[in-house]
């Protein structure tokens, strides 16, 4: 069979924060991508402003070196596992995976998500074992982990003959063993056209591609990004796409486009192999086939995980909606989530009895969170529900999606970590000590029971412990999980809030708000030390008198008040709250914000 030995489709996978992104600067760097004189951000292919400021890749991204005569085409993909649709497509596009692991942490739940997608297309796979520099490093038993990965993931005996190289990415360096000299990547690259196989030339076939991007251009509007799996494709040519639901449309791609380093370059021809991007489709999709004009043949269709945790989003109604953002109503923010379902597979947008709010379904908090938040800074203003779990009825059964929950802390929190997962109805099912001082425990446990659980856990463990999660399966419902335990401090009238006022209520619980914020009746203001909700002033001026008395001016001390985050709002609200977003606020607030017509938590 005829391949195309100058042309290399890699995807690079692993676990959140093990290194990929940082691995892919110094290949475009060490492959000539910029000039020697360019100036050159750290993780160049991170650049949406939010996976600069988390430090986290939130969607796939295409690039190509080249090493001598062979051009690799490299997809970076995302670690974290609420942006797992983004890699089980993008894995469709390549021949070959870099399975990239942390020298200390090893293997962790979504480096076992990744590798059993990459294994089930029978995709070949070099393990990179990177960040071998670090004072806490364990190579070898790194090793050994992995390929325990392999053999209980079922990778047959071809599979598990897989090259490893060593690497410390931030440095630029690869090498064949820990122990040798290397100053370059050299020996990666070699071991990608040595071990990656070449993309099978099928030219002489009617055309098809399957796309599995969608970008956008001001010039030259939607564009599709796919790979060439049969046939040639040109410039102005004549084509059929294949729509997901059976039917065929002719169009003509105006623009065609290949991968040089990160920029698009326009071309005349591309082929079979060849990774691609083409205009003039104006309403295609991920999923859909772009084919022979004449003989037009589908590809089979690019199947997703199903989501597990969806929200209401609806349109602002708190006496401050309008006053921040630029697209308030439900017209918009309609549009603005179909525009969303277009380029992100993985989530679904239903509509509710009330045609101001959408149930919005993804794959987890952080996928969600993090689209409110592009909206937020889009200029819209929304109010969200609690996050709930996504549940199925099977054969008269209740089933709930249940998570594995991969726990990395020092020694001495395992008490408290272990009894807050059993109150979440988490059943631990492994657990090693690597006598470093830190354990790592797997816990099975329900969906709904890990909603709210990442601050409380994060305070529990004072900041040192990690915890990850990934989708396990579905299963019997496994019955209540006690929700938040205090109650909340709400407004019970409109104004600014004063130092007076919340000094005196400081012993009543945690404030959320500074003084001179401005509020409005039903807006919480701080969590209660006691389990009932609690109606406050918070806009009480000081009367003035004229009595004068030595300590009747002393300075008012406050606590700090917590300001919570996003996640951290989404995670804090009760099933009678919502978070209202705009692009300059964060605030949390009761449903029914009358106090008389609210109905009260039980004592």
């Amino acid at each position: 069979m005829k391949t195309r030995a100058d042309l290399r489709n890699v995807a690079i996978i692993a676990h959140v924060d093990h290194g990929k992104t940082t691995l892919v600067d110094a290949m475009l760097r060490q492959s000539g991508t910029f000039r020697a004189n360019e100036k050159v951000a750290e993780r160049v292919m991170d650049n949406l402003d939010l996976e600069r400021e988390r430090g986290i890749t939130i969607m796939a991204k295409n690039t190509a070196v080249r090493y001598g005569d062979v051009k690799i085409n490299i997809v970076d993909t995302p670690g974290h596992a609420d942006f797992g649709g983004e890699v089980q497509r993008i894995l469709k596009m390549v021949d070959g995976v870099i399975l990239l692991v942390d020298a200390s942490e090893g293997p962790l739940p979504q480096t076992r998500y990744v590798l059993s997608k990459a294994l089930e297309l029978n995709l070949k796979a070099i393990v990179v074992i990177n960040k071998i520099d670090r004072p806490d490093a364990r190579i070898q038993e790194v090793v050994n982990e992995v390929y325990d990965l392999f053999i209980d993931l079922d990778a047959n005996e071809e599979q598990i003959e897989f090259p490893i190289v060593y690497t410390i990415g931030r440095d630029g360096i690869a090498k064949r063993r820990p122990e040798d000299d290397a100053s370059d990547l050299r020996v990666l690259f070699e071991q990608i056209v040595e071990t990656i196989p070449a993309p099978i030339d099928r030219r002489e076939d009617p055309l098809q591609v399957l796309v599995t991007n969608i970008g956008y251009d001001e010039y030259v509007g939607r564009l599709g990004i796919g790979r060439i799996v049969a046939g040639e494709l040109t410039a102005g040519q004549a084509v059929s796409l294949c729509k997901r639901d059976g039917s065929v449309e002719k169009h003509r791609i105006t623009q065609l486009y290949t991968f040089e380093g990160l920029k698009r370059v326009p071309c005349e021809r591309a082929g079979a192999g060849d990774i691609i991007t083409v205009a003039g489709v104006p309403d295609i999709n991920i999923g859909e086939t772009i084919a022979d004009a004449e003989q037009p043949r589908a590809l089979p269709l690019i199947q997703i995980d199903e989501p597990t945790i969806s929200m209401v989003f609806g349109v602002n109604t708190s006496p401050f909606a309008g006053r921040e953002g630029k697209y308030v109503t439900s017209r918009q923010i309609r549009e603005r989530l179909e525009k969303e379902l277009l380029g992100n597979v993985s989530i679904r947008v239903e509509d509710t009895d009330s045609p101001d709010a959408f149930k919005v379904t993804g794959r987890g908090e952080l996928q969600l969170a993090i689209l409110i938040e592009q909206m937020r800074r889009e200029g819209y203003e929304i109010q969200v529900s609690k996050p709930e779990v996504v549940t199925r009825h099977e054969q008269g059964t209740l089933k709930e999606p249940i998570e594995l929950a991969v726990v990395d802390c020092p020694d001495t929190f395992v008490g408290v970590v272990t009894e807050a997962m059993g109150r979440r109805r988490g059943v631990m099912t492994k657990m090693i000590n690597h006598g470093t001082g830190r354990v790592r425990m797997e816990f099975e446990v329900p969906s709904r029971g890990l909603i709210g659980f990442r601050s409380e856990f994060l305070t529990d463990t004072k900041g040192t412990g990690l915890l990850n999660t990934m989708f396990l399966r579905w299963d019997a419902w496994l019955g209540p999980i006690p929700s938040r335990l205090n109650g909340v401090l709400v407004a019970d009238r409109a104004g600014e809030a004063t130092a007076y006022a919340l000094y005196n209520l400081q012993e009543r619980g945690e404030m959320f708000i500074k003084p001179g914020t401005p509020v409005y009746e039903g807006m919480i203001v701080g969590e209660n030390s006691r389990e009932n909700d609690l109606d406050v002033n918070v806009i009480r001026e000081k009367k003035l008198t004229n009595m004068r008395a030595s300590t009747a001016d002393e300075g008012i001390r406050l606590v700090p008040a917590r300001e919570l985050s996003l996640e951290q709002a989404l995670e804090f609200i009760a099933e009678d709250e919502l978070v209202e977003v705009t692009p300059k606020s964060i605030r949390l607030r009761k449903r029914v914000l009358a106090s008389n017509l609210r109905p009260k938590r039980k004592e």
